[in-house]
């Protein structure tokens, strides 16, 4: 498989929901696109998944979630390993930086995307809605590699 997306967050969290969300409609979609990986929603746990992730190992891993990135709400961002471990993420129980510490053991190829979040309770915003769609059709045509990096 060339991709695993990795969608994290909590569902009842406001804009944290954005893992959620993109891996609910990625998945409803994907039956009409031609896609060569997988969807997996890993929630607010993404630690209890390495086990499934390690075993689908993919050529690219690609996480997917909520970040605080002090940007406009609903900005995407690919954030850059060396910023993993500064950036406030949503609700886990354990740091990305460890987590991707540990699965770079087993798959070089790991990118975060973070989304800029509005709110971290109630409905997702409407900006955070509208990014995400349009990260969707970026995973499906395969064209990620044009959100920008993440300056810090």
């Amino acid at each position: 498989m060339r991709y695993l997306i990795v969608c994290i967050g909590n569902p009842n969290g406001g804009d944290d929901a954005v893992g959620p969300y993109i891996a609910e409609k990625m998945s409803s979609e994907m039956k009409d696109k031609t896609f060569d990986g997988e969807i997996l929603d890993v929630g607010i746990a993404p630690e209890n998944f390495t086990g499934v992730i390690k075993e689908k190992n993919p050529e690219t891993l690609i996480l997917i979630d909520a970040v605080d990135m002090n940007l406009s709400s609903g900005v995407v961002r690919i954030i850059p390993p060396d910023s993993i471990g500064v950036m406030h993420v949503s609700t886990h129980g354990i740091p990305l930086s460890v987590y991707i510490q540990y699965l770079q053991q087993y798959i070089k190829n790991i990118t975060l995307i973070g989304i800029q979040p509005e709110r971290m309770h109630g409905e997702m915003s409407a900006s955070v809605i509208k990014s995400s769609n349009q990260l969707i059709r970026m995973l499906f045509n395969e064209t990620i590699e044009t959100i920008p990096m993440l300056q810090t």
